[in-house]
This record gives structure tokens, C-alpha cells and sequence, in this order.
């Protein structure tokens, strides 16, 4: 199989805006020399991480390319319809097995595999002390989980390697949607066990999975086969822990000083001074994302315009009337604003967005990841050079899905406990417990779930996981959209091991 004969062992430096992974671990080691000590066995770790990073080197591919641009929240955006096309064949439920977006996501999650598989097989022969030996493999198999669960939600079964391979062994089959859930499971389960808590972790290595992290994505697993006891006790793990609280302020969430706060869970680390270019893209440390959807023109240093929220999403926002001394106040949920970018905004340092400083047409822009012009680059390529964190995980995501697990369970009224958490964060009016049971309750979840954690990659996985994407979304096609086809040039390099998703044969 192609991509498995790429991923043989090999030295690569890695990096991140974090001190614990600004380091070069391989950097005159081999095979012959390396896992001897504690200290390889932590540049192992670290180098689990480097394909996190990878966001356009084997075709551009992003979360927010399914998860937003392929539901009702945003639009392709960018130049035209021949800027990106393959995402416009994918927004259109078209997309062709052979575009570069699914084989990026293909390559990156199978390289940031194989790193996992490097290490867990190598960190056990060091001798060093046992309780950190089992953290890091903690990490790696957090790592790995987190692959497989971007590879089954978007492909279904895939090939599932847990060790390192021959070349003989290469040309992988496919192995079932249980079976790769049943291995993230197993691994998140383990990683749950043998990871420190947040506040274990020095400020130097934030970042690093922790416990939390291990059971909010093991609750979000179970989540999405419908296990409802076992995603509800694992929310609880992670809400009991105190390690975690919502940030007061829902605005400062998506801020640089917001980037790892109390209510993060797990964030992909970006830093916008590492120099990297796009011709070397899995040297950089920065994200290519907040280029990407920022808006274009001139006034914005030409961003690509990529992500545009829609109208529908925008609507969704709930709106109402609260009357003081003088009179009747409109009122608007303010998670909107930080959200999305309207017409007439004052964009940080960026100035207004108008139709003449965009150069486009549009009236929504992406917000989140719209950071300000003085946190770009401050020397080479600033494209490529992003500082936003990837916000994976957060507590409003976990209590969330805590209410769903809950609601599924017969208990609404700890359904809406945890729901009334995240709107009262919000400041949006709180849901009267016997007011609202049944399907009515859990539209309410999946409303909150979709104005909460807009234009951050969960809408398509959300209503996919819900049964609900064939009423909501236009052009898809049941018994085929759930799923992104399997990359032609894998099928083609598999000799034949690999079969194609249902629908793109």
C-alpha cells in the first residue's frame, strides 16, 4: 500500500509553539543508537506530534473542510468556483475519489500512525521509570486514537495497523467501522488509565494529551456509536476531575491569550514565528487556517476568503426580547458575534469589512479563526504562519454531550442541567426543567451543540452521527454521503486490497 511504503522509518525534526516541542530529537541518532534513555523515549513522543501539524503537504485538508464547508454552516467561499474545486465537488456531494483533499487526509492521519506505532513498540525496552515510561505511551496512544477517529468518521473501516510494517506487508485490507472503533477504544481506555491530569503538566509542556483529554475524546467515541452509559461516565470523569471550568467569557475562547485555558481540553498547537513555507509545510509550526478563511482584498493582506457562514447558520442564533425601565430590549445570543464577521464589523486591526475592502460579495466571515493583523509572522512567508490553535476539545463539547448521553438515558433533568451550563456561559435563557422531554429536548442539544461549537468541524460528523443529514443537507445521498471516498492513488498502490466506499465505485 502506497502510503504505508512512504511512512517507512525515518528522522524528521519536529516542533510546536510549545517549549516541550520546540526540539530536534532525532538530530544525529539512528535505529542502531536511539531508544537507550528516558530522554529518547521522550523525543519519541514528541515526535508523535509533528503530523498534527501537516495541513496542505499531501493536499490540503483541514476540519473544517468536511465539518463545516460540507454542511449548512458555511459555504466553500474563496475566489470562485475554481479556487479549491475538488472542495466544491465535495460541498455538492460529488467529490471524486481522486482529489488531493482525501488523500491528504488519508496520508497525514497513516504518517501521524505510524510515528504512534514507532513508539509503542521502542518505549518499552528503555529502562527509566516506569510511571513516566507509561505516561508517554499514553500520548502515543492518544495520538494514534485520535487518527483512527478521523479516519472512520470519515471513511468508515480502514486499514488498521498498530505496528510498524515490512514492505512485504504494506498492501493493507480494510478492516470494519467496529473494528477501528473497538482499537480507539482499547487505546483511549489505556491512555485514560496511565496520563497525568492538566495540572500534572508544567506550563513548558502544554499541549501534551492528559487524562481529560483521553476521556473526553473516549466519550466522543462512544458518543458516536450510540453508547450512552459509557459516553456519559466519561463525561463525568472529565467534568468531576476539576480540572476544567467554562471560560467566563465566551469571547476570549478564540483570542491568543484564550488559547489552552480553563475550559480547553485539548488544542493542537500553532506558533506564527517558525519560518515555515509552502514548500516545506511539515517543517512549519504555524497553521495555513487563519490565511485560509480570512477574508480577501487588499485591506486584509489578501486572505483567501475560504469558509463563509451561511445564512442558515446564522439564523440559527436565537434571538429574544428582555423590557427594563425603558422599554423592550432586542436581544441576540452574543456567541454570534464572536462567530461570525458581518458586514460593517470592525475586524480587530484589521479595519471594517465591507464589500470594498473584501473585494467580494459576501456578507458572513468566518471570526474564530480571523486572528488579528499584529499576531501574524513577524518575519518570512506569513501565509503558512498562523498562530491560532486548533480548539479539538472543550468543556462546552464534553457537557454537551454529556446532556445528549443523558437525555438518551431517560434523565432530562440532568440533560438540562449540563445544557443550562453551556447556555448560561452564554448568557442566553436557561431551559425550565419539565418545560421541554422527549425530541423536543434533544433538538434542543443538537441546537446548542451547533451555535456553541460553530465553524469548529463538528456540523457535518454531528448530523451524520444524528441520522438527520439527508433532511438537513442538500444533494446528499443516503448510502453514500455519510462516508468520503477512499483515495483512488491507495486503491491503485493496494493491489487490490482495498475496496471503495459505497457510491464512488
Amino acid at each position: 500500500m502506497g502510503t504505508l511504503a512512504l511512512m517507512a522509518f525515518v528522522f524528521l525534526s519536529t516542533g510546536c509553539s510549545k517549549d516541550f516541542l520546540d526540539r530536534d530529537p532525532y538530530i544525529g541518532s539512528s535505529a542502531g543508537n536511539f531508544y537507550q534513555s528516558a530522554e529518547d523515549a521522550e523525543a519519541a513522543t514528541i515526535a508523535c506530534y509533528a503530523p498534527l501539524q501537516v495541513e496542505i503537504s499531501d493536499g490540503a485538508h483541514f476540519r473544517w473542510y468536511f465539518g463545516d464547508v460540507v454542511s449548512d454552516d458555511a459555504d466553500k467561499g474563496g475566489s470562485g468556483d475554481t479556487d479549491e474545486p475538488d472542495l466544491l465537488e465535495f460541498e455538492s456531494f460529488m467529490g471524486d475519489p481522486s482529489s488531493s483533499i482525501v488523500l491528504g487526509e488519508w496520508k497525514t492521519a497513516y504518517k501521524g500512525i505510524t510515528y504512534c506505532n514507532i513508539a509503542l513498540e521502542n518505549i518499552p525496552g528503555i529502562e527509566m521509570d516506569e510511571f513516566e515510561k507509561l505516561a508517554y505511551l499514553g500520548e502515543a496512544q492518544f495520538l494514534r486514537a485520535y487518527w483512527y477517529f478521523n479516519l472512520v468518521t470519515t471513511f468508515g473501516g480502514v486499514p488498521l495497523v498498530t505496528k510498524t510494517l515490512a514492505p512485504s506487508e504494506y498492501a493493507q485490507p480494510r478492516a470494519s467501522a467496529d473494528e477501528v472503533w473497538a482499537q480507539i477504544v482499547a487505546d483511549l481506555e489505556e491512555a485514560a488509565a496511565n496520563l497525568p491530569e492538566k495540572s500534572s503538566y508544567s506550563t513548558s509542556q502544554t499541549g501534551r494529551a492528559t487524562r481529560g483529554a483521553a476521556n473526553a475524546l473516549l466519550a466522543k467515541a462512544h458518543l458516536y456509536q450510540g453508547n450512552w452509559a459509557e459516553c456519559r461516565a466519561r463525561c463525568e470523569e472529565v467534568v468531576g476531575s476539576g480540572e476544567y471550568f467554562l471560560e467566563p467569557n465566551y469571547g476570549n475562547i478564540f483570542t491568543e491569550a484564550g488559547e489552552n485555558g480553563p475550559g480547553s481540553i485539548w488544542e493542537i498547537q500553532y506558533a506564527n514565528n517558525s519560518g515555515g513555507n509552502w514548500g516545506a509545510q511539515f517543517w512549519s509550526e504555524g497553521t495555513y487556517t487563519n490565511v485560509f478563511q480570512r477574508a480577501r482584498g487588499n485591506t486584509f493582506n489578501n486572505g483567501y476568503g475560504f469558509n463563509l457562514p451561511t445564512q442558515d447558520f446564522v439564523d440559527e442564533f436565537e434571538e429574544w426580547e428582555e423590557q427594563d425601565s425603558t422599554g423592550v430590549i432586542p436581544m441576540v445570543d452574543p456567541r454570534l458575534s464572536y462567530t461570525v464577521y458581518q458586514l460593517g464589523d470592525i475586524a480587530s486591526d484589521w479595519g471594517e469589512i465591507t464589500e470594498e475592502s473584501t473585494g467580494m460579495p459576501h456578507p458572513y466571515y468566518a471570526r474564530k479563526y480571523f486572528s488579528p493583523k499584529a499576531e501574524r509572522a513577524p518575519f518570512g512567508d506569513q501565509a503558512p504562519n498562523g498562530g491560532s490553535n486548533d480548539r479539538v476539545i472543550r468543556l462546552a463539547d464534553v457537557l454537551l454531550m454529556h446532556a445528549e448521553a443523558c437525555q438518551q438515558l431517560g434523565d432530562e433533568a440532568t440533560a438540562i442541567e449540563s445544557l443550562n451550563m453551556v447556555r448560561a456561559r452564554a448568557a442566553v435563557p436557561l431551559i425550565q426543567e419539565g418545560s421541554v422531554g422527549g425530541q423536543a429536548l434533544l433538538d434542543a442539544i443538537w441546537h446548542e451543540r451547533r451555535v456553541e461549537l460553530g465553524l469548529e468541524g463538528h456540523r457535518f460528523f454531528d448530523l451524520v452521527r444524528q441520522g438527520r443529514a439527508a433532511e438537513v443537507l442538500e444533494g446528499f445521498v443516503s448510502g453514500k454521503s455519510e462516508l468520503f471516498p477512499i483515495p483512488t492513488a491507495e486503491i491503485t498502490l493496494s493491489n487490490g486490497e482495498l475496496t471503495q466506499n459505497p457510491g464512488y465505485e
